[in-house]
């Protein structure tokens, strides 16, 4: 009984219990450092983004703007021809009446008139789809637009060499900008998976806190240790991860610097496109604004010269079409020039409200 109660007396249940706080503090770390360096590439591809989206913004605006005011001068100019066609079918089917034309004048006029209500209906649906078009740009409806000015002022490039325009959107083009930014990240993108190699240093500090009830024999213990120190770890092979990584970033990185160099030579045929569209676009206009007043003058002249019997009815009917056709080609051409204009500025990266105001002053 006693050797009973004393084993008793000595039996515990050992437990022990701790417990380990680790604090790291890195520092060397070669990747970290080219993080850094992307983060300013990234905010840089991000502004000229950001100022990209504006200029486009202002050309899909001016573009949709343009659209409307050609669907309507369209419109327009169907239904001036409509009403003179129909005065045409009238006259001819008073003429074959009186028996001083004949059924073919009528059947011409008649059948112009059936093709110019066709022409019409397709203008009506065009002009209501760019309205929509403009809508969708601005999320509101449109209310009346006002047309171009009869006396709107052409301005020429100024510097007037192609040339010169070019080297500026080279230095200055958003698109250019964005690509150079995505080829500078994909450069780092290298280094920084070649710094995978590379060993890191850390500041390690730990703490560490053992308590045991002790054993059979009663006797328990506390422990407690105190480190710091600096840890230095060399990668030393990591199944290829490194190397295959690096193998990917070289082939991104040659990727983009055959994207910066496709988006130079586009920037550069869009500036000359551009240029040449205002310049020419000057020539266009100034000469369809001579075909109009020839083709007015030819108007004219088939008028009369269909009353006196030196003319047929076809001959008016084709004059009305030439001078129509003249007058919305002029239009077209009008709105190109102000289109390229901005395509211009926005080309050199230096399209601006501003550039809006010049294009509103040719509105009334």
């Amino acid at each position: 009984m006693f050797m009973s109660a004393l084993a008793s007396s000595f039996v515990r249940e050992p437990r022990t219990r701790g417990y380990t706080l680790t604090f790291t503090q890195p520092i060397f770390r070669a990747q970290n450092f080219i993080q850094y360096d992307q983060a300013e590439y990234q905010v840089k591809q991000a502004e000229a983004s950001f100022g990209q989206a504006g200029q486009d913004l202002i050309v899909r605006v001016a573009q949709a703007y343009f659209d409307v005011l050609a669907a309507r001068d369209t419109l327009g100019l169907v239904r001036a021809q409509k009403a003179a066609t129909s005065e045409q079918l009238a006259q001819a089917k008073r003429n074959f009446e009186v028996g001083t034309a004949t059924i073919t004048d009528t059947h011409e006029a008649q059948a112009r008139y059936d093709l110019i209500v066709a022409q019409e209906i397709a203008a009506q649906s065009n002009l209501e789809v760019s309205r929509r078009a403009l809508q969708q740009l601005i999320h509101a409806v449109p209310g009346e637009l006002n047309p171009l000015g009869a006396a709107f002022q052409f301005e020429p490039p100024q510097p007037a060499s192609v040339d010169k325009w070019v080297e500026e959107a080279q230095l200055n083009n958003h698109q250019i900008a964005i690509a150079q930014a995505a080829a500078q990240l994909a450069e780092k993108e290298v280094d920084r998976n070649r710094g995978g190699h590379l060993p890191t240093v850390d500041l390690v500090a730990n703490y560490s806190n053992t308590t045991s009830n002790g054993s059979t024999f009663g006797v328990g213990s506390d422990v407690r240790a105190k480190s710091v120190g600096v840890q230095l770890n060399m990668p030393l092979f990591q199944g290829g991860a490194t190397q295959s990584r690096w193998r990917e970033a070289e082939a991104n990185r040659e990727r983009a610097r055959q994207e910066l160099e496709n988006a130079r030579r586009n920037v550069e045929l869009q500036t000359r496109q551009a240029y040449l569209g205002v310049v020419n676009g000057i020539a266009q206009v100034q000469a369809l604004q001579q075909a109009l007043k020839s083709s007015e003058s030819l108007l004219g002249a088939s008028k009369l010269g269909h009353e006196v019997g030196v003319r047929t009815n076809l001959d008016v009917l084709n004059a009305q079409q030439q001078a129509y056709s003249t007058r919305r080609d002029l239009y077209q051409a009008e709105y190109n020039y102000l289109l390229s204009r901005l395509r211009l500025k926005a080309a050199v990266g230096g399209l601006a409200e501003a550039d809006l105001s010049k294009v509103n002053q040719a509105l009334h």
